[in-house]
């Protein structure tokens, strides 16, 4: 059964290549959704699929890829919209 979740990610997380390794990942591990930069610095992500892969992507998220610094990462859960494939917007 498909889960929703939907993450910010705050700290160094704009211009270290961690939307490109975020859609690499989920697509390795078969979600689906978005990731995003916000004005704000941070980075928001709504990710589907199988409750276990999401579980891996978000141990993930909370480090990133190498030269990132993860300060804090909100999440909650969210309606499935059936997205088809994880994009970089």
């Amino acid at each position: 059964m498909k889960k929703h979740i939907n993450i910010k990610i705050h700290g160094q997380v704009q211009g270290v290549s961690f939307r490109y390794y975020s859609q690499d990942l989920a697509g390795e591990l078969g979600l689906a959704g978005f990731v995003r930069n916000e004005s704000d610095g941070t980075l928001y992500i709504e990710v589907e699929g199988e409750k276990e892969k999401l579980d891996e992507f978000m141990e993930w998220c909370r480090k990133g890829p190498g030269s990132a610094q993860v300060e804090k990462v909100e999440m909650g859960w969210g309606e499935v919209m059936g997205y088809k494939d994880f994009v970089i917007k």
